[in-house]
């Protein structure tokens, strides 16, 4: 194995909020009036955690395995890029050792949702529910979170060198 044994990862995505749209972050569906508006289900969460996995196995980022001018993309659900992702880094020796995620949103609370969003990536990732944490925080009614124009996800993760991998490095 060359290098360490370990590599971080960052994502982050923002979409705006627009009617007509179910809103899905994580995963997970959740009540509200608005939804997010994107190529696939918009799924802001889902994509910083791709761009997050991708990232920290070199791998480039969620554009340009799943870019939004590609119409077999369309309205696609957001776990497939995750379940790529996924594949491509334990294809070269890596797993997650944890994720943590921010979701920025001023409105729907998502308090009653974190731990329901963390379940659903955790069976996405198939790892532990513990290896997953999402948090939400609010715009403080600034800025485009805050005045409900858009919601905005971060996450971070940690892949560590697995023992079934080919290349890790």
């Amino acid at each position: 194995m060359v290098g360490f044994g370990f590599r971080v990862g960052l994502g982050h995505d923002r979409h705006r909020l627009v009617p007509g749209r179910p809103l899905v972050l994580g995963g997970v569906t959740i009540p509200f009036e608005l939804g997010l508006e994107g190529h696939s289900d918009a799924d802001v969460l889902l994509h910083a955690v791709t761009d997050a996995i991708l990232g920290a196995a070199s791998l480039g980022d969620i554009g340009e395995w799943f870019p939004n001018t590609d119409p077999q993309w369309a309205n696609v659900d957001s776990a497939v890029f995750v379940r790529k992702a996924i594949e491509e880094i334990r294809r070269r020796g890596w797993e997650i050792a944890n994720l943590d995620c921010t979701i920025h949103a001023e409105r729907p609370k998502l308090s009653p949702y974190k731990k329901i969003i963390a379940n659903h990536i955790a069976g996405l990732l198939e790892i532990s529910e513990t290896q997953v944490n999402v948090k939400a925080k609010t715009g403080e009614r600034v800025g485009p979170i805050g005045r409900q124009e858009a919601m905005d996800a971060d996450a971070i993760v940690l892949l560590v060198a697995s023992n079934s991998g080919t290349s890790a490095g």
